[in-house]
C-alpha cells in the first residue's frame, strides 16, 4: 500500500514537467505559425510589386515598339 503512494507522490512532479513541456511547445508552435504566416504575407506583397513592375516593363515595351513602328512607315 505505501508503495503506491510513493509512486503518486513522485509522479505529480513529473506529470507536471511533462506538462509544462507540452505548453512551452504549444507556445513555440503558436509562435512559428505566426511567423510562417507572416512570412507568406511578405511573399504575396512581393508577388504582387513584381507583377505590377513586370506590367510596367511590358508596357514601357509596348510603347517603344509602337514609336520604332511609326518611324517605319
Amino acid at each position: 500500500m505505501w508503495w503506491i503512494i510513493g509512486i503518486m507522490i513522485c509522479s505529480i512532479p513529473i506529470l507536471g514537467i511533462i506538462t509544462e513541456h507540452l505548453r512551452s511547445s504549444a507556445s513555440i508552435k503558436g509562435k512559428f505559425i505566426q511567423d510562417q504566416l507572416e512570412l507568406e504575407k511578405m511573399k504575396h506583397k512581393n508577388y504582387l510589386l513584381e507583377t505590377e513592375k513586370l506590367r510596367l516593363e511590358l508596357e514601357r515595351m509596348q510603347l517603344e515598339n509602337s514609336k520604332e513602328d511609326v518611324y517605319k512607315v
